[in-house]
């Protein structure tokens, strides 16, 4: 995994994380560990976030992170941003087709995933790009 820039941008009000994978299994376990980074950064920066929170933001990133190594060929970039009471997990990748969201089944084995993301983050969104899509999914802090 190749960091894309520095934690913070310029603006030192916001607090992001960028990284880029290039692909390969160890790209899911890694986003955890991204995650785990970010949300640390955040409780040094004043917020008193819950180990529900973080075990949240792992799952929705890992999840978002191996629907782009099943799905997409090629590299995938993970960001990470406080955005007001919320952090946007957004995942992009090089596969255009869009997520495909299957009934709730609950017998079913595998490809729950993004009824999960949904179920702790209310909302996904997918938006098109030149080189494949990203999916951004916020997840509130409490």
């Amino acid at each position: 995994m190749t960091p894309a820039h520095g934690p913070d941008t310029a603006d030192t009000s916001v607090v992001s994380a960028v990284v880029e994978f290039r692909g390969g299994s160890a790209m899911i376990p890694a986003s955890r560990d991204v995650v785990h980074g970010f949300v640390t950064r955040l409780s040094e920066r004043g917020l008193d976030l819950t180990d529900a929170f973080l075990d949240a933001a792992r799952l929705v990133a890992s999840e978002l992170v191996t629907n782009a190594l099943r799905h997409a060929p090629g590299p995938c970039r993970l960001e990470l941003t406080l955005v007001d009471d919320r952090v946007e997990i957004a995942v992009s990748d090089t596969a255009e087709a869009f997520p495909t969201f299957l009934p709730r089944d609950p017998v079913r084995v595998g490809r729950h995933g993004l009824e999960i993301v949904t179920r702790l983050c209310g909302e996904v969104i997918t938006k098109p790009h030149a080189t494949g899509k990203t999916v951004y999914a916020r997840l509130p802090l409490v």
